[in-house]
């Protein structure tokens, strides 16, 4: 790490600690030639192989486009996809994977996409997972369904406390 007040090529890390998103290290520097103290965030960087083969950093803002299409229309606002950008990331952080083919990406959307509207999910879900027939976008559709039956099942169930006593 050069020092950015006299550009000497090395510095002595003084502390370390982790950023407050949890995802990044920030790092307090001394350079042992002027003294001078500076910070550094560092981050592990998230690559995507694209399917011509090109390697290029992860972005939220590509994952933003990509689902953008699928909300034409929707009630969703740019926040409600930033927040999903921002969740498809910390998932794939999670993985312990730095590097991603873009039909990975595609596929750790979907679910994040689901919760978020029902109608973009089919569309998105289209895509990557390849519907080919109008059989498959009824067994999607049936599956959505019996989600949202149980969801309401379960919230039902948890309201009425004589359904709970039954049980």
């Amino acid at each position: 790490m050069h020092c950015p007040f006299c550009r000497h090529s090395d510095s002595r890390v003084i502390d370390s600690r982790t950023a407050d998103d949890g995802m990044s290290i920030r790092r307090r520097r001394q350079c042992p030639e002027c003294g001078k103290r500076f910070t550094t965030t560092e981050t592990a960087s998230l690559t995507v192989i694209k399917r011509s083969g090109v390697v290029e950093p992860f972005s939220r803002e590509k994952v933003m486009d990509g689902v953008r299409k699928a909300c034409q229309g929707r009630p969703v606002t740019e926040a409600d996809l930033a927040l999903l950008a921002q969740r498809v990331e910390e998932s794939l952080r999670l993985t312990g994977v730095a590097q991603f083919e873009t039909n990975d990406i595609g596929v750790a959307i979907l679910p994040h996409l689901r919760s978020l509207d029902e109608v973009a999910y089919l569309r998105f879900a289209s895509v990557y997972q390849a519907f080919d027939s109008l059989d498959d976008f009824e067994e999607a559709v049936r599956e959505l369904r019996a989600t949202r039956a149980g969801a309401a099942a379960a919230g039902a169930a948890a309201t009425d406390p004589a359904s709970a006593a039954d049980k």
